[in-house]
């Protein structure tokens, strides 16, 4: 058992770059693992519905040459979680192949978390929503395109002590990408995924975000952890703050095993650049439990785009755009003779109230407004038709006091932009398991 042990951390999410130099200096500093986050649900369901990466090859390979040269020079383990952005069986073998081109003779874990619609439907009695969701109905697995569980530390714990090297992990929680290797080594509970949770997004827990790299060390009474980057630090402040951060509450997170404690943590600055964080605690649940994440299509969209400048519009744009709706909505039903149940969209006034709406505290007339229109129907063809009837109303529609037809602007030709299937985050339920690794499947091997 190890009286401590050191994680290095050198990006947010595997892809968003970073100086190869802050490796190194993880590595003099004794790194035992480097941890890597590969994914999220951040940026929406597109990525799960289709089984898709956010991010492209070319930086990925970039990371990961890096970083596998590091862990063979080191001697030491590569953990990616959440491969391809949502951690599909597609984002593991994506991962897999870009590692098989840059070659390793590391030997190399796959960690499968995709399911089966099949499979869950029998598990349904041990499946429970989570707020606000109510009971999932059987329906609900079938029209996902993909279903991923979301994974503990366990499982890549266990690929660790088969002999893995590298482990590229389906979907997991970020904390767990950078808990396993220290759990499994004998460090305490709290401190550890404490520590993870503070280095899980890189260097957003220091005085630069814009940096890259973090490392901590934790031990058997809690942890230290400090940037990478020379000329940035870690404060009690930024280190603590890091619980705000994607948490319903900050002093507990809930991962499958069980709930972290953080709200009797002491945070003490060591010196000008670490913090020792002690106090956390971690308090095992009664029943383990692995998240469900599901995607479907709810239809296919066209999204259209103009610009306003005419400051008469701008001093009534909501009067405008309700119009605009009113309008829409008179001619899809004139032309194509489409209800209310056959297609949706959606007009949002980019410069006045898109990200806020009316509770914005900022009532100063706009002196130009992007008007995007998006609509959502059953298939691409009449989304598309009723962007183009839309098309007309968009570059000339006056406001009712108006004598004249004004000129507005559309940025591009054709002014209809196909974005392809929508997609819908559907699942929100956790289920029960007898074991931590009984929902996913590994495959461990040499590339080279």
């Amino acid at each position: 058992m190890k009286d401590s042990v050191r994680i290095l951390v050198p990006t947010g999410m595997l892809g968003a770059g970073f100086p190869a130099e802050i490796v190194e200096r993880g590595l003099a500093l004794g790194a035992d693992v480097i941890a890597v986050d590969g994914g999220s649900t951040d940026s929406g369901p597109h990525y799960l519905g289709t089984g898709t990466a956010k991010t492209t090859a070319a930086a990925v390979k970039r990371d990961l040459r890096i970083l596998l040269a590091a862990a063979a020079k080191a001697r030491i383990p590569l953990i990616v979680g959440s491969c391809g952005t949502s951690g599909t069986d597609s984002g593991v073998d994506w991962i897999y192949s870009i590692v098989s081109e840059i070659g390793t003779d590391l030997r190399v874990a796959r960690i499968y978390s995709e399911q089966q619609p099949a499979d869950l439907k029998e598990r349904l009695d041990r499946i429970h929503p989570l707020a606000p969701h109510g009971d999932l109905d059987p329906s609900t697995l079938e029209s996902c395109e993909h279903i991923v569980a979301m994974m503990g530390h366990e499982p890549i714990a266990l690929a660790l002590e088969k002999g893995a090297d590298v482990i590229l992990a389906g979907r997991a929680t970020d904390t767990a990408v950078a808990a396993a290797f220290p759990l499994m080594h004998g460090m305490p509970a709290g401190p550890t995924w404490h520590a993870a949770k503070i280095v899980e997004c890189g260097a957003q827990c220091t005085t630069n975000p814009r940096s890259s790299g973090v490392f901590a060390t934790i031990d058997a009474t809690g942890f230290t952890v400090e940037p990478l980057d020379p000329d940035v630090a870690c404060t009690p402040h930024t280190v603590a703050a890091h619980m705000l951060y994607e948490t319903v509450n900050p002093f507990e997170m809930r991962e499958p095993a069980g709930t972290l404690q953080v709200g009797d943590a002491v945070y003490t600055a060591l010196d000008d650049r670490r913090v020792r964080v002690e106090g956390s605690r971690f308090e095992i649940a009664g029943q383990y439990t692995n998240k469900l994440e599901g995607a479907r299509i709810t239809g296919y969209e066209t999204m259209s785009f103009t610009a306003i400048r005419d400051p008469h519009i701008l001093g009534r744009i909501t009067t405008w755009a309700d119009l605009l709706r009113r309008v829409l909505v008179d001619r899809v039903t004139q032309t194509l003779g489409l209800g209310a149940d056959d297609y949706a969209f959606d007009i949002r006034l980019y410069g006045f109230d898109a990200i806020l709406a009316d509770i914005d505290p900022d009532t100063r007339p706009p002196r130009e407004v992007g008007v995007m229109l998006l609509v959502n129907a059953a298939d691409q063809q009449t989304a598309t038709a009723i962007a183009k009837i839309a098309n007309p109303l968009m570059l000339h529609l006056p406001t009712p006091d108006m004598p004249y037809l004004p000129s507005l602007a559309f940025p591009f030709s054709p002014a209809e932009t196909e974005r392809g299937a929508a997609y819908e985050f559907v699942l929100n339920h956790v289920v029960d398991v007898d074991s931590p690794a009984a929902l996913f499947r590994t495959v461990l091997e040499v590339t080279a």
